[in-house]
């Protein structure tokens, strides 16, 4: 996202008539979730207080800040809201992420889920695009085998979105993760935990998904979308859960 990054927090940039955090939280309230804790770090940490105060307009009854003091991965930002969370299921939503269809449906998935995971995985056409993202390998049926980031040659047409819920023992498994290769707790790491104790579960999302964060081309591609379209529109009965 550079140069646009140079001057502020790529969650702050505009997607059509607000700033892109603000769908994120759009999509978190609509779905029900209304107790939210906001992970951010370096030099433009502020501005978000700035914009959201605290919450109440937004719709958010509860908000907190946690200020994450290097770049250290999703895994390493999601420990800092341990307090927060207090045992409790969390939903994890990186703020770039920006959905046609509301996320209700995963999130009351979730609720009638006894323990472990779930992600929300979107179908994706462009092999050339599943590249640059983490991937769904099955077992040959409908269960999660891992993910694969950035795969070479992706295994499936299903794309990780940047949406993740957790029961309460995500907790146990960050502080016994290693740095990847570009020393950070990767949340890859977490889930393929949670697939190798069996445990994850995931549905497929219902209409368009976009990672403004991604790439200037595909920012752009988002705010063409939202600007014809909208977005976190009520649900079609289409979801697919598994």
């Amino acid at each position: 996202m550079h140069p646009l990054t140079r001057i502020t927090n790529k969650h702050l940039l505009p997607i059509y008539d607000q700033p892109m955090i603000c769908y994120a939280i759009e999509a978190l309230v609509r779905a029900g979730v209304n107790e939210l804790m906001l992970v951010t770090g370096g030099t433009h940490a502020g501005e978000f207080f700035r914009l959201l105060g605290n919450g109440q307009n937004h719709g958010i009854h509860r908000l907190f800040y946690a200020y994450q003091e290097r770049p250290g991965g999703i895994a390493e930002a999601l420990g800092l809201a341990h307090h927060f969370v207090e045992g409790d299921k969390v939903v994890v939503m990186l703020a770039d992420n920006v959905f046609e269809r509301s996320l209700r449906p995963a999130v009351e998935a979730f609720e009638r889920q006894a323990a472990g995971a779930r992600i929300l995985l979107s179908r994706l056409a462009d092999a050339e695009h599943l590249r640059h993202l983490g991937v769904v390998e099955f077992d040959g049926g409908e269960r999660v085998r891992r993910i694969i980031e950035k795969p070479e040659e992706p295994p499936s047409t299903f794309a990780v979105t940047g949406v993740y819920f957790y029961d309460g023992s995500v907790f146990e498994v960050i502080p016994d993760l290693r740095p990847s290769g570009r020393g950070e707790l990767e949340i890859t790491d977490v889930n393929n935990h949670y697939i190798d104790r069996g445990v994850m579960e995931y549905d497929v999302i219902d209409g368009f998904w976009g990672d403004a964060g991604e790439s200037i081309d595909v920012y752009y591609s988002v705010i063409d979308y939202v600007r014809e379209n909208g977005a976190n529109r009520a649900a079609r009965q289409t979801v697919l859960t598994v």
